[in-house]
């Protein structure tokens, strides 16, 4: 029997991911009207909460209501708090952040929750985000490749991506994302976990931060990996995020992919964020201990 929700009401915004809801405050929600939240962002992958008006306080006791904060190594964090992580774009710069489909935080042993991105400034026209579902990725492959899956672990990191990424390399982002020296983050994780919340199995490697399947060579796991990243990437598994100024959106890190789009050259975009620690995945473990087991 499906669950029926009594005090919201969510609008799908694809068949396998996303949905929108209006009419919630979120300073204002009860502890019923937050447990449906909760169960909607189980069921949708992602869920956008329209016409909010947060102050940086607000935005931080909503998020910790869904649990702990994970401030972020890399991202500049916001003037107004510094549990808030600041996603912008000023009108003179080409290059933006989240460009490629990824997951947020998968290169740690506990990778995120979620992710709560509130949207403060908004450019006239673009800028929106693609996320895309796992579980249906999971879903849609043959038996044999699901067998093939079964049992293989992949390797992620943040050290190519954040490391790299220094004020001398690549001046575009200087003031936008910092400490490169502290990108030193690697796990491994089953390449098919199965979800701590709805219990669903998920694909979970991802293009940015997937560097390579456990005991495969370079071009065996670039192969596989190649292959998989084009069938996640497939648009019926997608929906689009279309933002507006005051939109809050809040997505499950466990079990999507997204992706910013970078189409609002000359203009300013100016996201406020923050991301939700999370739990060790079944299969989980650094590097060393990896090759131990």
């Amino acid at each position: 029997m499906a669950f029926e929700f009594k005090t919201i009401t969510p609008q799908p915004m694809s068949s396998y991911i996303g949905a929108e809801i209006q009419g919630v405050d979120v300073t204002q929600c009860s502890d019923e009207q937050f447990a449906e939240l909760k169960k909607a962002f189980v069921d949708y992958g992602i869920i956008a909460i329209r016409e909010q008006n947060l102050t940086p306080e607000q935005h931080v006791e909503f998020a910790q209501r869904w649990g702990d904060i994970n401030i972020n190594r890399f991202f500049k964090p916001s003037d107004q708090h510094p549990l808030i992580a600041e996603v912008r774009k000023e009108p003179h710069q080409k290059m933006n952040i989240g460009a490629i489909w990824h997951t947020d935080h998968s290169y740690d042993l506990a990778p995120a929750l979620g992710s709560i991105l509130y949207a403060k400034e908004i450019p006239p026209v673009g800028g929106d985000t693609l996320f895309n579902s796992m579980h249906a990725a999971w879903l849609t492959l043959s038996d044999g490749m699901k067998e093939t899956l079964s049992g293989l672990r992949a390797m992620h990191s943040s050290r190519h991506v954040f490391g790299v990424l220094t004020p001398d390399a690549f001046p575009d982002i200087e003031g936008r994302i910092t400490n490169a020296h502290e990108a030193k983050q690697d796990a491994v994780h089953n390449l098919i976990i199965k979800h701590p919340d709805s219990g669903k199995e998920i694909l979970y490697v991802n293009p940015q931060f997937t560097v390579g399947i456990e005991g495969w060579n370079k071009d065996e796991s670039d192969a596989l990996l190649g292959f998989l990243y084009n069938h996640a990437k497939k648009p019926e598994f997608s929906c689009r995020l279309r933002w507006a100024e005051g939109t809050l959106a809040i997505w499950d890190n466990r079990s999507t992919w997204h992706c910013a789009l970078n189409d609002y050259q000359g203009h300013r975009r100016l996201m406020h964020r923050i991301t939700l620690e999370g739990v060790k995945l079944e299969g989980s473990a650094e590097p060393a201990l990896a090759e131990a087991s």
